[in-house]
């Protein structure tokens, strides 16, 4: 079996250095003639990615937070193995933590088959360090650099009961877009350069010159507007944030966020607040069943601050929430794997896609006025002043465990 190509904590800042140096990021930059879809759970998602990965003819490359050994990750496995005895280019890049030894064993199980697999800094859990909270947490899939998909779902079938209560609950409400047009070159580049990166990194193999930026796709007949965003460690730490605020800043008439876990810093939160109370309708559909305990809770502790100011929570209790979207007012929309919390917007790598486009902004709203109608409960301010002491010393005890953790692995003064 063939040794692990990772990155290591030094390994990890050389990669970073590189693509830094060979592979400069544009700003993020609106392009015209887009075709976008998206997917509100994984079962219509991962029919449409694996009818791409069937058609490839060139190249696949996936990358994933959490890969896992299931009905779904098998499916995948077929599908990769299929498109590599057909003489594609397969590569995986699965993270280290979210991957789990399950990630560690396809390494060596799929390299006889023609299919490349990295992982993204394994994590040791008797070797503690600070990196091992930068996680590769984006979730995107490219088919022969023409086809995309961003989004939010991991490669891992959907739980049929709640983990604490026992409840039978439906598919996760999670969402990603599969795009074509130019869009798809700014996402392709991506994946590469950091395909790149860590094979240089690793220093285990000669990884050749730095990737080319691929030549856009012409643009699609009635394409819509959009970008390709990204967050990294070097030059994109802000990037998904500041799209966030500036959208919230100019927004006129409504903010409609859906995000899994959402602890937002100072800066978020005042600018949610004062778009409130100069009368944007601002909704909030959140994580409404316990998925990790401390999380849960922490986020509760800001409730309050946000309830008083007449800004509308409800909490998602159908399912489990995975969606990370936004829209805004009536042509700004975003899709992706950031949540609104400190891991995704001061550590992880992610990836969203930003659209400028009525008629996507629109659907969008639907399906998360559905959600709000059919699946939500409201938080009211008054009733959420009269939680007991207990669950209040709860909510800040744990918000407390969190923003010390956020300010000694991230720096992150704004929480």
């Amino acid at each position: 079996m063939s040794r692990t190509p990772s990155l290591r904590p030094t390994s990890g800042l050389i990669a970073a250095v590189l693509e830094g140096k060979f592979e400069p990021l544009a700003k993020p930059r609106l392009r015209d003639g887009n075709r976008l879809r998206w997917f509100a759970s994984a079962g219509p998602y991962f029919e449409a990615l694996l009818e791409a990965v069937a058609g490839a003819r060139h190249s696949v490359n996936l990358e994933t937070y959490i890969f896992a050994d299931d009905r779904i990750g098998r499916r995948v496995i077929d599908a990769l193995v299929a498109a590599a005895a057909r003489g594609v280019q397969v590569r995986v890049l699965i993270d280290g933590y979210g991957g789990g030894d399950f990630a560690q064993r396809l390494v060596g199980r799929l390299a006889p088959l023609g299919i490349a697999v990295r992982i993204y800094r394994p994590a040791h859990w008797w070797r503690p360090r600070r990196h091992m909270f930068r996680r590769l947490h984006r979730k995107i899939a490219v088919i022969d650099d023409r086809i995309a998909f961003v989004g939010g779902i991991n490669v891992n079938d959907d739980p049929e009961r709640d983990e604490h209560d026992g409840d039978r609950i439906g598919p996760r409400l999670d969402i990603a877009v599969q795009c074509e047009g130019p869009i798809v070159a700014a996402v392709a580049h991506a994946v590469h350069r950091l395909w790149w990166s860590i094979g240089v990194a690793s220093l285990r193999e000669l990884s050749g010159p730095p990737p080319q930026r691929p030549r856009p796709s012409p643009p699609e007949p009635d394409g819509v507007r959009a970008a390709f965003l990204l967050r990294d460690s070097l030059r994109n730490r802000h990037t998904i944030e500041r799209s966030y605020l500036a959208a919230i800043r100019s927004a006129r008439r409504e903010i409609l966020l859906a995000n899994a876990y959402f602890l937002p810093g100072r800066r978020f939160r005042r600018a949610l607040v004062r778009a409130a109370r100069r009368g944007v309708r601002v909704r909030l559909l959140l994580q409404g069943r316990i998925e990790y305990l401390i999380q849960h809770y922490a986020q509760r502790a800001l409730y309050g601050q946000l309830l008083d100011a007449g800004i509308e929570i409800f909490e998602y209790r159908d399912s489990y929430l995975h969606a990370k979207v936004a829209v805004v007012d009536d042509d700004w929309a975003t899709v992706g794997s950031s949540n609104i919390d400190p891991l995704s917007l001061l550590l992880a790598r992610e990836a969203n896609v930003l659209v400028r486009d009525r008629a996507f902004a629109q659907a969008l709203r639907n399906l998360l006025e559905t959600a709000i109608q059919t699946g939500s409960h409201q938080l009211h301010a008054l009733l959420f002043a009269k939680r007991s002491w207990g669950e209040r010393v709860l909510d800040w005890i744990t918000y407390g465990i969190v923003r010390i953790a956020t300010i000694l692995l991230a720096r992150g003064n704004n929480y």
